[in-house]
């Protein structure tokens, strides 16, 4: 744990964005209808390039389980069923195999990164008819999640924070099948089956009134769950790869503070997956680097009540301006080949120099974040050197608005 104590008090800054799972700025990023500029109505338009090929530009279903509310940024994907080593039964979803033909069989995301991962790092398991059995990991959704803000000018670092759902030593959201091909899927556990518990009241969403009792049994990113339909809906945050503006879900983090600011399980067992250095780019890589703006642009730059249209960044999430800090993910399915939903954050924070001279911008690409840091326009939140935090979190992209 040692690696993270460095980065602590940065992340409590870069992760304010997340606090409040409900409004994720959709409007921030969706890209303007072709109709604005062409006097053709929207339902005369062709067919997406994207249907032809997932390169292409256009909107796509990168997750195609379930089905995808992309206005309102949710996902209902199935909800199945697990047994632990002592028989007690568990809820999960699958996001992302590391076999293609199940990948594409499930309607999942092809993930070639995960087959790299190290014994520790995922959880082994077996089938037994439809249901995994054998999962060592459990998760404890029962802790309050607590978030208190400091004291302004500077809210964050929080005061006090605790995460809403904690995993044991050997909770990992990744299995891999003994019984099968060695695959290794991505099986995040989003609700516990305990006695007396009827999960099917949340069918139809979660109360405001009931969401105290309802998240001692579930994620904190579950919005509806209903066991009966065997369906369960998640929210999901905005960002960019590639240039291109993406829905993903968020679901473990290896560290209490960034789970406890974005509402997710803390997963202690990826602790011994590999980070730093060239691992990214390695023969057996099993992460992918993900960079998180500290003082982008913000509503603050411009006269008030004008919305700033390249707005980013955590102290604009910290003043209420939007929900997402628009975080830019390296490479997702559709756009490379070595997509892996396990990411490893890249703090970055504008320089003075970048500020005075206007260069600040909003960023959504990988290599013109990089190229700003060789150009000595971003650094590490404090002027650190610029590289992977070790601090990881499970983010399975979801879809891709063009």
């Amino acid at each position: 744990m040692a690696r993270k104590s460095v980065v602590a008090a940065v992340l409590a800054l870069l992760f304010a964005g997340a606090i409040a799972v409900a409004d994720i700025d959709i409007a921030g990023v969706t890209p303007s209808q072709p109709s604005i500029a062409d006097d053709v109505p929207f339902r005369l338009g062709g067919r997406q390039f994207s249907m032809v090929d997932k390169a292409l530009i256009g909107q796509i279903r990168l997750l195609q389980s379930g089905s995808l509310d992309s206005n309102i940024g949710t996902n209902t994907l199935p909800l199945y069923t697990g047994y632990h080593v002592n028989g007690d039964k568990h809820y999960y979803i699958l996001t992302d195999s590391s076999d293609k033909g199940q990948a594409e069989a499930l309607g999942l995301n092809y993930a070639p990164k995960l087959a790299n991962l190290n014994r520790r790092g995922d959880d082994r398991v077996r089938l037994h008819g439809n249901d995994v059995v054998g999962r060592k990991g459990r998760v404890d959704f029962t802790p309050e999640r607590i978030v208190v803000p400091n004291e302004e000018p500077t809210p964050f670092p929080p005061k006090r924070f605790q995460a809403g759902a904690v995993g044991d030593d050997f909770y990992t959201p990744f299995i891999r099948i003994g019984n099968g091909d060695d695959e290794v899927y991505n099986a995040p556990i989003v609700a516990n089956d305990v006695d007396g518990v009827d999960l099917n009241m949340f069918c139809d969403g979660i109360p405001e009134d009931k969401k105290e009792m309802a998240y001692k049994y579930v994620h904190d990113r579950v919005v509806a769950i209903c066991p009966r339909t065997q369906t369960v809906t998640v929210s999901l945050l905005t960002g960019f790869s590639y240039g291109r503006p993406i829905l993903y879900l968020t679901m473990e983090s290896n560290t209490e503070l960034v789970s406890a600011v974005e509402g997710t399980t803390v997963a202690p067992a990826l602790d011994s997956v590999a980070v730093g250095g060239d691992t990214f780019d390695s023969a057996f890589s099993s992460v992918e680097p993900l960079f998180t703006v500290f003082n982008g642009p913000s509503n603050a730059d411009l006269p008030k009540d004008v919305f700033n249209p390249n707005r980013q960044g955590q102290i604009s999430a910290i003043r209420g301006e939007a929900e997402s800090p628009l975080n830019v993910l390296a490479g997702i399915p559709s756009q490379t080949l070595d997509y892996s939903p396990l990411w490893d954050i890249h703090p970055v924070e504008w320089t003075q120099e970048a500020i005075d001279y206007g260069i600040r911008t909003r960023l959504t690409d990988e290599f013109q974040v990089l190229g700003f840091v060789a150009r000595g326009f971003l650094t590490a939140p404090g002027g650190g050197a610029f590289g992977p935090s070790g601090i990881l979190v499970n983010c399975p992209i979801s879809y891709r608005y063009y």
